[in-house]
């Protein structure tokens, strides 16, 4: 037992204290994103939208995701991460508390489209900045700490979020998710101001190459969507599916989407390290969590009993947790012949696009065909993603050869 414990602590060992404190600064923000996980619940049952309607503030979503992260992107490169992020979590907390007085379906849309302009214009800058923090051995570790710290987060989060609902009602998970975004804004501004962190990787390319034109990235793009597509249906459609076909409360759904988040805490990391020493292709890898993804939806319609949603669940976290660490990984690497925020953001944007369109058809399906159809159809466009990143792999492996 002591050796098992000994192995796993030495899975965290060598990480800078710089990526550590942007762990902590991430999962106080994540502990916060209580009203993701329950918007679709909360846009039905309290503020009383069809599902047609939510689609479509789904779609707003997602298009202010695409336009802030392409902004984060751009002014990353212009001023640095830090101040872009420090801007995007002050602006987040406020805009969030703000978000619970949009009452009517334009207010909403407007209002949500707001909110994701200034809270993913994050996401490139912490990218690049994790990349910075990170020493180029660390990287794909440094990537999965982050990680840990967004699931721990996520895993409180529904949690507390459910029990907040139901003590005060939906409009505390608003203030909850203001609060601690601001409070991240403290912490990152006493923790990781540019004259008290050091840099471990600072790349500088004298003659960046666009992201834009590099084609591999885009077929790699092209999979990011289609893998971004599936996943998102887990915080729109799936909460729906277990409230109406499986008749869970917003409690049990929280513990069961909890569940994830914990489970990635206690075994992504050593389950990372184990993959990086076996040596095997990021792109395959990749793969290979996105059809693990695929099996969680198809697997939903062989049964009625209760325990196949945890079975579900589990496929799905193992392939995140495999797809997520070495994509990123992968953009990172790919982002050191170019501008990286302009490569963070094209990685970041593949699943802003994601959130446009994903929620949007999810929902649409849903009440057009209804949740067995749409879960069939989910696992197939799944697997036209592995099949487009193992035309990247070849792709990749005949640009090696040309080198």
């Amino acid at each position: 037992m002591k050796k098992l414990y000994n192995n796993y602590i030495n899975t965290f060992r060598g990480l800078s204290t710089e990526v550590w404190w942007l762990s902590l600064i991430t999962f106080i923000n994540r502990s916060g994103t209580m009203v993701i996980p329950f918007l679709s619940l909360y846009l039905t049952k309290s503020l009383h939208f069809s599902l047609t309607d939510v689609g479509w503030i789904m779609s707003f979503f997602g298009l202010g995701s695409v336009l802030g992260t392409w902004i984060g992107g751009k002014l990353t490169d212009k001023i640095g991460y830090y101040k872009v992020m420090l801007v995007s979590l002050f602006g987040t907390g406020v805009l969030f508390v703000l978000l619970q007085y949009a009452t009517t379906f334009h207010q909403f849309c407007a209002g949500i489209f707001l909110v994701m302009i200034v809270a993913d214009a994050f996401r490139p800058a912490m990218f690049v900045a994790l990349s910075a923090y990170s020493k180029p051995e660390n990287k794909t570790r440094s990537v999965t700490l982050i990680r840990l710290a967004i699931n721990l987060g996520f895993s409180a989060g529904p949690a507390v979020g459910g029990l907040i609902i139901t003590g005060i009602g939906y409009k505390g998970l608003f203030w909850a998710d203001g609060v601690t975004c601001v409070l991240a804004a403290f912490l990152l501004l006493q923790v990781l101001h540019p004259k008290k962190a050091k840099v471990q990787d600072e790349v500088k390319v004298a003659n960046p190459i666009s992201a834009y034109k590099d084609k591999a990235f885009w077929i790699f793009f092209i999979a990011m969507f289609i893998f971004g597509f599936v996943f998102m249906q887990y915080f729109s459609t799936m909460p729906l599916y277990y409230s109406k076909n499986r008749f869970l409360s917003e409690f049990e759904i929280g513990l069961l989407m909890g569940f994830n988040g914990f489970f990635i805490f206690l075994f992504e990391m050593p389950l990372i390290k184990w993959l990086e020493d076996s040596k095997k292709s990021k792109v395959k890898l990749i793969a290979l969590g996105l059809f693990l993804t695929a099996l969680s939806f198809i697997i939903l319609n062989l049964t009625g009993w209760i325990g196949i949603l945890i079975i579900a669940m589990f496929l799905m976290t193992v392939g995140e947790m495999i797809a997520f660490p070495f994509s990123n990984a992968f953009a990172v690497e790919r982002a050191k012949k170019g501008n990286q925020g302009e490569y963070m953001a094209l990685y970041s944007i593949a699943f802003s696009l994601a959130h446009i369109f994903s929620h949007n058809i999810g929902m649409q399906m849903v009440a057009k065909y209804g949740f067995e159809t749409t879960w069939t159809a989910i696992t197939i466009f799944a697997l036209f993603g592995v099949f487009v990143l193992l035309l990247l792999l070849r792709m990749l492996k005949k640009e090696k050869a040309t080198i």
